[in-house]
């Protein structure tokens, strides 16, 4: 049997298990603001994935559209930032 560290093995069972949609969806909320800046997470209402899609919520419309522009930017941090591909599409609301 191959050895593992606790982590290792934490993440491995994570990878398989539900548990990781909402660990995810937890760890979104917690580096939006380091992601993104503090001005875009002030006016950031609300922040969500569900089924690999990252549903972002404002009113203020022009950082809606700044979002639209960069999309594909998001993509990428958020996947960098939680270590897997788990974005493959941003919904601005």
């Amino acid at each position: 049997m191959a050895e593992m560290s606790i982590g290792d093995a934490l993440k491995a069972f994570l990878r398989k298990s539900r548990l990781n949609t909402g660990i995810q969806a937890l760890q979104i909320e917690q580096v939006w603001e380091k992601l993104m800046g503090k001005t875009i997470a002030k006016y950031t209402d609300k922040i969500q994935i569900i089924n690999h899609t990252l549903f972002i919520t404002t009113t203020v419309g022009p950082l809606k559209q700044e979002l639209v522009y960069q999309k594909q930017q998001i993509i990428e941090r958020v996947n960098e930032a939680l270590g897997d591909k788990v974005i493959r599409e941003v919904v601005i609301q």
